[in-house]
């Protein structure tokens, strides 16, 4: 009995014994695959933790190559905003120029208006000197018109003896057709300079070349004045002595008596000013 009790235990333990190998078999197949699915997920996981690093790291480039877009998109509307300033000012610079160079030309206009006027004057009163003085020797009496001035040199020979400042009456019949042309111009004003040659001037009560400069011309504004009613408010007497000579051979030519005719300056003023009213150059 006792044999049969431990040979019942033997085969329950053989049972028992076999049951626990199965589950563990079972067990061991079971963390097998737990195992694989373990290193299946790990395997997965590193690649994620790969893929999301080299997303950030990307998503960092990206958002520096935003963050450097928008600083250049705000550089270059501030940039835009300057360049229309710039533009802006320009434009009203360029304007500007524009104004004054049409200002400028306008002012060039008149001017030339003015001289045009002027010259036409001078012509005017040159053609009414040659017209009364025409018949004298050309080489004891000149007209000219040198820089908007007439000039109406007179030998001495037709004026004063040698070393005199005695007017001649041959003189006064040509300072008288003189004075009969600028009375009709009282727009003008003129000076009366006397020239000499250099010899030196050694006899009477003058004591140089300059007193009988000054004496001839004093002596011609004399005459203008008191024989043929010249205003003497228009007239000017001067003395140049010997040092404004025209010839340096003929000394003759240097014995002169000049009249310098010019416009008044107010009078040429006005003629700018009535130019710059035309409404030929206004246009």
């Amino acid at each position: 009995m006792k044999k049969i009790v431990l040979g019942f235990f033997g085969i329950a333990l053989l049972l028992s014994s076999c049951v626990s190998q199965k589950k563990y078999a079972d067990l061991e197949a079971k963390a097998k695959e737990t195992q694989d699915l373990l290193n299946s997920a790990t395997v997965k996981l590193n690649t994620c933790l790969e893929e999301k690093a080299t997303a950030t790291s990307r998503m960092k480039t990206l958002e520096d190559q935003n963050a450097f877009l928008k600083a250049n998109n705000q550089e270059l509307i501030n940039n835009m905003g300057n360049l229309t300033t710039l533009t802006t000012k320009g434009a009203e610079n360029l304007e500007k120029s524009l104004e004054s160079l049409q200002e400028k030309d306008l002012t060039i206009r008149k001017l030339q208006d003015a001289i045009t006027r002027r010259d036409s004057v001078n012509l005017s009163l040159v053609q009414s000197l040659k017209g009364v003085l025409g018949n004298l020797d050309d080489e004891d009496i000149e007209i000219s018109v040198e820089k908007g001035v007439v000039f109406v040199s007179i030998s001495d020979k037709l004026l004063f003896s040698s070393g005199s400042y005695n007017i001649t009456n041959r003189a006064k019949e040509v300072l008288g057709k003189v004075a009969q042309v600028v009375n009709n111009k009282p727009d003008f004003e003129f000076m009366v300079e006397g020239h000499t040659d250099d010899v030196p001037y050694r006899s009477g009560v003058l004591l140089d070349n300059w007193d009988l400069s000054v004496k001839r011309a004093t002596a011609v504004v004399r005459i203008l004045q008191n024989d043929y009613k010249v205003d003497p408010k228009r007239m000017t007497a001067a003395g140049r002595a010997e040092y404004i000579p025209v010839s340096q051979t003929d000394k003759s030519k240097n014995r002169r008596t000049r009249i310098v005719v010019l416009p008044k300056l107010d009078q040429f003023y006005s003629m700018i000013e009535e130019g710059m009213k035309d409404p030929a150059i206004n246009k």
